[in-house]
């Protein structure tokens, strides 16, 4: 068995895509990978199939209608035969090094009869304008090299989240987990990076720099116009989100996962807002009233909660304009110290 399946989703991917699924054939004998062309109009397929002939045993392709992001996701899960189980997306790329280590970590722990449910890497934006990076690491939430449990995990700030390019996931518990996202839709990373995790028991945190997260084009999905045009589709993976679990299932999980999932859905939120509420039209205004009233019909002890919470309260007694400018600024904070525009 592969010890990992990497999925790599593209569309019109011809100029960058063999960055990235070079970066992963380094891993050898040991990694399973699965480019799944999502109906793209240039030579992306033809790429694809030339890595299946040239690597048969490692390189397998997906060639499908278009259907987003989360889209090849779910091709490439329903694909994949490894042990573990992470998205690659086509303009990214790992790490050799990070990459050699955390293989050797896997194999070490299969040897001993001790795997976890989820491996938790560190993550690296890659600014190409000025050449600048950011490092995003756990090292001061999770236990460091030792098998852990939700219990042991610490607060997370504000500014801080588990994404999906920090996680490979054991690929029966992903699957365990029905976690299937939301065709022709942005941001659906926020769920794949949610609706799992109480199916992971067991957490093992690499502190290695694995994934290399490229930033500079102008049509990527965390662009902030284009998060301002995109404000449905943040809405509508918040409503899964919502859905996913109901604030009584929350509550029963361990400390540090409840706390933890709570987080998130308060940081997702607030970005919903903040998305939402940057540009004023009777649509968005409808649109973000209709998903309080999806809370409130959802569950009522959740939707309480999210809005008592003290980060939300306060932007949903603003003026609509206001909130813009006060989750703007916010925004604009955030970005400049992860460098992300």
């Amino acid at each position: 068995m592969k010890l990992i399946s990497f999925a790599v989703p593209c569309y019109n991917s011809q100029d960058y895509m063999r960055k990235c699924i070079d970066s992963l054939l380094t891993g050898g004998d040991d990694v399973e990978i699965i480019i799944v062309n999502d109906g793209s109009r240039d030579k992306t397929l033809d790429i694809a199939r030339e890595y299946e002939r040239e690597y048969p045993g490692t390189v397998k392709v997906i060639d499908k209608q278009n259907g987003g992001h989360g889209s090849g996701v779910n091709a490439g899960l329903q694909a994949a035969t490894g042990l573990y189980y992470k998205v690659v997306d086509s303009d990214d790329w790992l790490d050799e090094n990070a990459l050699a280590e955390l293989i050797a970590v896997i194999k070490e722990h299969s040897a001993k009869g001790k795997l976890p449910d989820l491996y938790i890497t560190n993550f690296v934006y890659e600014h190409t304008i000025d050449n600048t990076r950011y490092v995003s690491s756990y090292e001061k939430k999770f236990p460091v090299r030792v098998f852990a449990d939700w219990k042991r995990v610490k607060r997370f700030r504000l500014s801080h989240m588990l994404l999906m390019h920090a996680l490979t996931y054991k690929r029966e518990k992903l699957l365990e987990s029905d976690t299937w996202l939301p065709e022709h839709t942005f941001y659906v990373d926020n769920l794949f990076a949610y609706k799992p995790l109480p199916y992971m028991k067991s957490i093992y945190y690499l502190d290695v720099d694995l994934y290399r997260y490229f930033i500079g084009r102008a049509d990527q999905s965390i662009n902030r116009d284009n998060f301002v045009k995109r404000y449905d589709q943040q809405i509508r993976v918040m409503r899964r989100m919502i859905d996913a679990y109901s604030w009584d299932e929350l509550k029963k999980l361990p400390k540090g996962l409840k706390r933890y999932m709570w987080h998130s859905l308060v940081v997702i939120m607030m970005n919903t807002i903040f998305f939402t509420c940057a540009a004023d039209a009777p649509e968005r205004r409808d649109a973000l009233r209709e998903l309080w009233l999806h809370i409130k019909r959802r569950d009522i002890k959740l939707y309480r909660k999210l809005r008592r919470r003290s980060y939300t309260t306060a932007v949903n007694y603003m003026p609509w304009k206001m909130r813009a400018w006060v989750m703007g600024v916010g925004y604009d904070i955030l970005c400049k110290k992860i460098k992300l525009g």
